[in-house]
């Protein structure tokens, strides 16, 4: 099992595709360490040679990946919050930092809302006039 970055690659993956399982290596990266390095993209990860090992780990070190890449990301966003910026704001609610639209969608930041229904029919029987709240239009 090839083991680059502290992540163990999956064996049966090509390498280019094996590669972007590490934390801040993506499509396009890949691309030019494939390319540096000469190893084949094509190739099966369990079927590398210890030596083209070594030249991808080689290659890697040139990029911020996995746990010095996280902290990074980590100390921006609290850089972001304690300078009170709008963005930082954002991150502290858990809410969409980019602009998004959060009426309709942003269900995977906002979690799922309960639905706030009207007054029932009883409650009004009972009173003849719905509760009325304080700061509203009556009050």
């Amino acid at each position: 099992m090839a083991r680059i970055a502290g992540v163990d690659l999956p064996e049966n993956k090509r390498v280019d595709i094996g590669l972007t399982y590490i934390f801040g290596i993506g499509r396009s990266n890949v691309v030019s360490i494939i390319k540096d390095t000469g190893v084949d993209g094509a190739k099966r990860v369990k079927d590398l040679t210890e030596e083209e090992i070594n030249k991808l780990q080689k290659e890697l070190e040139k990029f911020k990946v996995e746990g010095d890449l996280r902290q990074e990301i980590e100390q921006n966003i609290k850089r972001l919050e304690e300078i009170g910026s709008y963005r930082g704001l954002r991150h502290r609610k858990g809410l969409p930092t980019r602009g998004q639209r959060t009426r309709s969608n942003a269900r995977t930041k906002r979690g799922k809302r309960k639905t706030v229904g009207t007054v029932r029919k009883e409650v009004v029987a009972k009173t003849g006039s719905p509760p009325v709240e304080a700061g509203g239009k009556n009050g």
